[in-house]
């Protein structure tokens, strides 16, 4: 999955999930750690992040389909995932849920803390997450745009 916060990228992966891929959410494992505010700090953050491959490795090695439900706001972080990925056999697929910047606001002012995949941001964050985003390109691999 591929989008700035509130794009959609969860609602996507949650019915992937449901068709049958396993789901690595970042917010949810967060949220699974009792931790209710975003941003987090850099060093917990790396954590997360390391269990995370480490699950993905290990599904990919089971032969399980796994959806990544991570924002992947630069091309350098999809390129490292694809990387680690291509020597297992993998050529990953970015779905890139493409949502305009009112639209993304609008949601994410929405949120309530309900569950793992429904944090708060301020305004001013909402903003500067969607401006920092480098959208995907067709030239990084196979790429689905919703």
């Amino acid at each position: 999955m591929c989008g700035p916060a509130g794009a959609g990228k969860s609602t996507v992966a949650r019915r992937l999930e449901e068709d049958g891929m396993v789901r690595l959410s970042f917010d949810q494992e967060a949220w699974d750690r009792g931790i209710r505010s975003m941003p987090l700090p850099s060093d917990l953050r790396r954590e997360i992040e390391a269990e995370l491959r480490a699950r993905l490795e290990s599904l990919v090695a089971e032969g399980k389909d796994v959806v990544l439900d991570f924002s992947f706001w630069s091309r350098r972080t999809r390129d490292e995932y694809r990387q680690l990925l291509r020597p297992l056999g993998v050529e990953p697929e970015t779905i890139y849920v493409a949502t305009s910047r009112e639209v993304v606001i609008e949601r994410m002012r929405a949120r309530r803390l309900a569950h793992g995949d429904d944090y708060t941001l301020p305004d001013e964050t909402v903003a500067e997450y969607f401006d920092h985003f480098e959208p995907p390109t067709e030239d990084e691999g196979p790429l689905i745009v919703i």
